[in-house]
């Protein structure tokens, strides 16, 4: 019999991938990661969504350990705290102070759940390892998963070939309305639960609160770009991301203006009039820390540039072996910092971070 050691969040998601290796016949171990340290900068208490004021990731743990129970299933736990804070929170926090709007999961996901999660469950004797994402492993290759309103491909971007060898998805081919019916089914603590949200590992916080524990607040000018009048005052670029229109407390049209760039050096936050204002659209990016999956290195595909954001179609110049040229048609908030993801179809191709955003070949001067 396989073995397959699986991450268990204390997640619906964990859980009932738990379930369907059972019954694929597997032999199956959980792996709870505790990846913060959760006595530090307990901004969370008090949240009433919280049983007795116990921290997420304590609750996470007694879920997983309860839904391990009912289903007879081992159940370790190991510390990546400091290997989490070295290569996602760090990164995490150096991408804010250049103003730049991080996506800290993709990263977890690349150093945490794909490399010190692997390490262990060799350890533990695992042939395979196994996670509540919504993806498709077909021939060694990444698919987007049946349920597309919930596929994590995105996120799973920075994986390599061999970070997704035997690597089991058990809920690629399930949506979740369906995986709630199975929770419920085997009656499991985790059948309504939350689904999480918030940066990777540390949850729901009040993020204002939490990032001035490790990052100073600048206020700065807020400056319409399009009269070049300022109009109010931000707590800090790197609580603003583009497209972005709650949160800016001005006044007056407030309802109706858009973040649509930063200047770092001046510490200024661009707003626009309006959904659309072409200060929001660009036609093209360059992107770096590239990572591609497979052999596959096209010229035309799809792209995603946001987590929910639809595929679009691109078209790809490689400047080197670190760089690509994506060009597009007048696309809305593309944001440096976030991941560029290509397509090919259902294949999900990997993707890197993007760096730069243009406009008819220029790079747009208020986008830091």
């Amino acid at each position: 019999m396989k073995k397959v050691v699986i991450g268990m969040s204390g997640g619906v998601d964990s859980s009932v991938a738990a379930i369907l290796l059972k019954q694929a016949g597997y032999e199956v171990i959980g792996l709870f990661m505790r990846n913060w340290d959760s006595s530090i900068n307990n901004d969370f208490l008090g949240n009433p969504n919280l049983n007795n004021n116990i921290c997420p990731q304590e609750q996470d743990y007694n879920d997983a350990v309860e839904v391990c129970k009912k289903l007879d299933i081992e159940l370790h736990r190991i510390d990546f705290v400091k290997e989490y804070w070295d290569n996602v929170f760090n990164y995490f926090l150096e991408e804010l102070k250049l103003g730049r709007t991080p996506n800290p999961d993709i990263m977890c996901n690349k150093y945490i759940k794909f490399d010190a999660f692997v390490k262990e469950a060799k350890r533990l004797g695992a042939d395979y390892i196994a996670t509540g994402h919504y993806a498709k492993i077909k021939d060694g290759k990444l698919y987007k998963s049946f349920d597309t309103n919930k596929d994590q491909t995105y996120f799973l971007s920075q994986l390599s070939k061999e970070q997704l060898s035997n690597v089991l998805f058990p809920l690629g081919d399930i949506d979740k309305t369906n995986v709630r019916k199975i929770a419920s089914e085997y009656g499991l603590i985790t059948a309504k639960k939350k689904d999480s949200t918030g940066i990777c590992f540390i949850g729901e916080r009040n993020f204002k609160e939490f990032l001035k524990n490790y990052l100073p607040n600048i206020p700065g000018d807020i400056v319409n770009i399009e009269t070049n009048e300022k109009i109010g005052k931000h707590i800090g670029l790197m609580y603003y991301t583009i497209g972005q229109r709650r949160g800016l407390d001005i006044g007056g049209n407030n309802e109706r203006l858009f973040v649509v760039g930063k200047n770092l050096e001046n510490n200024i936050l661009y707003v626009a009039l309006g959904e659309d204002s072409e200060y929001l659209y660009s036609d093209s990016c360059i992107v770096d820390n590239l990572n591609f999956n497979c052999d596959i290195r096209p010229t035309k595909c799809c792209a995603k540039f946001r987590y929910r954001a639809k595929d679009y179609p691109v078209e790809l110049e490689y400047l080197n072996d670190k760089e690509i040229l994506v060009k597009y048609n007048h696309i809305k908030s593309v944001t440096p910092g976030q991941a560029c993801v290509f397509y090919l179809e259902d294949q999900c191709l990997g993707g890197g971070i993007i760096k730069e955003v243009r406009k008819e070949n220029k790079k747009l001067w208020y986008l830091l």
